[in-house]
């Protein structure tokens, strides 16, 4: 049972937002997920949608405050482009893996955005990849990458040598149903966020399931589309709820602790693009920026897509090393920051 000290000291509060919505250069365009050098810079992975210009499919380089340090990666299939990019991740040298669903393969760059080189081939087998979504980088260097199509988690090493897969299709303990986010705690155990499953699953660091967590639904600690995840220095979980629109902290039982909706206020770069174009910061001061609606139903989905401030596809999660979480949010464009009470 979670005490009341227990969410007082793992309980969390809104900092600030960072990033506005923009289709090239400084900014955001539908991001899907962001990762963290050793200095702090942020890189932000834009997905883009189909049919615009090629270089709003892009990786934004930034940092916490919204200094701008450029962009790189474009839509295309050549070295250093991205068709549907996914999971961004960095290895202790601060070099950058992106996967790619579309093209089933992982691109890596130096920290700068210079193209070093691609592996991946598509297929079933052990080592071959069907649309890889989320990635990160184990404590021991190599890659965990949750390879969604294929229903399982695949372990390569930083030059792509396969080293083992975990799961297979299904709904049974150790099974998957389109993986995604994926994270590791200091004991270099493996958490998986089963999308299509509803849930969380916990891995030993060589791949033998431990335990699961949630199940479908709009409760405390229940889960609808489960999208990203990452694990704090005490073990506690923070999920991104996708299909709830809202991200969960659990304990390191799988207990719920607390619940987040979202707070975002404008960005620094929203402020000095609204200190620009008045016309559009007049009409925004004179807007309801949270209406009533009587067709609101128990859908969150109507919520946060009329309410600004509130997470609109919260899809995946950032620990920094003073363990402030990012929340990157797909459909409004921007990235809402939280730190500890």
């Amino acid at each position: 049972m979670v005490t009341k000290e227990e969410f007082n000291s793992q309980s969390l509060h809104y900092v600030r937002t960072v990033g506005m919505t923009t289709m090239r250069g400084r900014g955001f365009y539908f991001p899907v997920d962001s990762a963290m050098s050793k200095n702090g810079r942020i890189y932000v992975l834009s997905r883009s949608i189909e049919r615009v210009a090629p270089d709003s499919l892009r990786i934004t380089m930034l940092n916490e405050e919204g200094e701008y340090f450029g962009v790189f990666g474009r839509a295309g299939e050549n070295d250093g482009e991205f068709r549907w990019p996914c999971g961004i991740a960095l290895d202790d040298k601060d070099r950058v893996y992106v996967t790619d669903e579309h093209l089933h393969r992982v691109s890596i760059f130096s920290s700068e955005g210079e193209f070093i080189n691609k592996w991946g081939t598509f297929g079933t087998e052990n080592g071959l990849l069907n649309a890889p979504s989320g990635i990160t980088v184990a404590p021991d260097g190599n890659l965990l990458i949750s390879d969604s199509q294929n229903h399982r988690v695949q372990k390569f090493t930083q030059n792509g040598e396969f080293i083992y897969s975990i799961g297979a299709k299904g709904d049974g303990e150790g099974e998957f149903n389109l993986p995604w986010g994926i994270a590791t705690n200091s004991s270099s155990e493996i958490y998986v966020a089963d999308w299509g499953n509803d849930r969380i699953q916990k891995f030993s660091p060589d791949g033998k399931f431990i335990e699961q967590y949630g199940s479908t639904g709009r409760g405390d600690g229940q889960f609808v589309r489960p999208s990203g995840i990452t694990i704090n220095s005490e073990g506690y979980m923070y999920v991104a709820d996708w299909g709830n629109e809202r991200i969960q902290i659990l304990n390191p039982h799988g207990e719920f602790i607390q619940k987040l909706r979202g707070e975002a206020t404008d960005s620094e770069w929203a402020k000095d693009f609204l200190n620009v174009n008045v016309e559009e910061a007049d009409a925004r001061s004179r807007a309801n920026m949270e209406p009533e609606f009587d067709f609101f139903n128990d859908d969150p989905h109507e919520e946060s897509s009329h309410i600004e401030k509130l997470f609109w596809g919260p899809v995946s999660l950032l620990l920094d090393k003073e363990e402030r979480l990012f929340i990157t949010e797909t459909n409004r464009h921007r990235i809402q920051v939280y730190k500890k009470n």
